[in-house]
């Protein structure tokens, strides 16, 4: 048996080659180049070879693999095990070191302005991973238009900001109000859809609310988009070099000496609060009765509503609490940038946040932060190789599939357990 599976696997892992060979020997082969304003075929046959001999090769050990699992010698639940236990049992510690290297992380020696740059945007997508898995891990309602939320928050926080000359602290819950009503209006049209449906619809919604970005030239400035956004100030203390007269500024204020990293030290610590506040938030929120009618729904509709839970109700909730924070995170995406326009929240986007929800284990708030440092570190790893970084995003994801099909954290902890009665005497 064991030499017809290998016989099945090389003719297979040949077959991928040639499959290979097929797509990207007229794609990447065939280079086109201008000498003396000619177009003249410049062949590329070794990369070509290259990626044949990864496919075919990679396809191969796939079935290896498969092959052993299936035999019960695969190694794929130990580890999904081992890491449960060991989460399980050093989750706390584990919690309050990330947590204390996350304050200490900006005075670290190594620490520059590209790690801060990355690490708010790991904090950022980790916030928004959060809030979406509120509405796909614990209601189970796959929205693939979460980018919209995003939008309208970053939109409402920059025109608040702009024409009004609000502070931070006031648009960023009016922008959070405004993504949740959002939710509601994209929750009512899709309260009979399921699966396959519902995500059509959410991902209609989201390409809705960036072609009327797109548009509405007299109130977002199209493809032009808002300039001038203003930045968040220290309790009234901007982050200036030269104060106006009479001004007090952060750095004048506690006697330093300017620095440009003070603003991005600043803007650091206010997403990790946002992001703590969420995670927060949905661990509480899980243990009352909308978090538990969350998980019932995700489960089966059916049930709930024998059980008299609301469906309407319970979907509208999850739409709108999940929708705002990704309207938090959309104002701090404005207030961070100065800019914003449509370009900035296009498809590609959601699919980054669904796809960190989904590979992190859907429900798990661990399995969030493991799929962002994992895919956002992939992205900015393969950074200066701008042809191959969708590439070889898309081969991790297809990686993490076949190895942890259910996430890198498949198994969540159950919100309630029911303790054994010992039998009385």
């Amino acid at each position: 048996m064991r030499k017809n599976f290998l016989y099945l696997s090389i003719k297979d892992s040949l077959f991928t080659g040639l499959i290979a060979l097929a797509l990207f020997g007229p794609i990447v082969g065939l280079r086109t180049v201008a000498k003396n304003e000619v177009l003249v075929v410049s062949p590329k046959w070794f990369i070509v070879l290259v990626i044949v001999i990864v496919c075919a090769l990679g396809r191969f050990l796939t079935n290896l693999y498969i092959y052993n699992r299936d035999q019960k010698f695969g190694i794929q639940s130990t580890i999904g095990k081992s890491i449960t236990n060991f989460l399980d049992t050093k989750g706390t510690q584990i919690a309050l070191s990330a947590i204390i290297f996350s304050v200490i992380f900006p005075f670290l020696p190594f620490t520059d302005r590209y790690l801060m740059d990355i690490a708010i945007m790991m904090l950022t997508y980790i916030m928004l991973g959060w809030g979406l898995n509120i509405v796909i891990g614990l209601a189970g309602l796959l929205d693939l238009g979460y980018v919209a939320f995003y939008a309208v928050g970053a939109y409402s926080y920059a025109l608040f900001a702009i024409h009004f000359g609000w502070s931070f602290w006031i648009c960023l819950p009016i922008a959070g109000i405004f993504a949740a009503m959002f939710g509601v209006l994209l929750g009512f049209p899709v309260l009979r859809l399921r699966g396959d449906y519902l995500a059509i619809v959410t991902l209609a919604f989201g390409e809705m609310i960036r072609i009327l970005l797109l548009n509405w030239y007299q109130l977002t400035k199209g493809p032009d988009g808002l300039t001038g956004i203003p930045r968040p100030s220290f309790f009234g203390l901007p982050f200036k070099s030269f104060p106006d007269e009479g001004e007090q500024t952060f750095h004048t204020f506690f006697g330093l000496e300017y620095s440009p990293m003070q603003r991005i030290i600043f803007l650091y610590y206010l997403i990790l609060v946002l992001a703590l506040i969420t995670n927060l938030f949905t661990i509480k929120i899980r243990r009352l009765p909308i978090g538990r009618a969350w998980e019932a729904l995700r489960e089966d509709e059916i049930a709930c509503k024998s059980l008299g839970v609301n469906p309407r109700n319970t979907k509208l909730t999850a739409f709108a609490i999940g929708a705002m924070f990704g309207g938090f995170a959309g104002s701090f995406f404005a207030t961070r940038q100065a800019f914003i326009s449509p370009e900035s929240f296009t498809f590609i986007e959601s699919a980054i946040i669904v796809a960190i929800v989904v590979l992190g284990g859907m429900g798990s708030q661990t399995g969030v932060v493991l799929a962002t440092v994992f895919l956002i570190g992939l992205i900015e790893v393969f950074r200066d190789f701008e042809s191959y970084r969708m590439i070889a995003f898309g081969g991790a994801m297809v990686l993490i599939m076949i190895f942890r099909p259910r996430g890198i954290l498949a198994t969540r902890k159950p919100t309630i357990t029911l303790q054994k009665k010992e039998a009385t005497k």
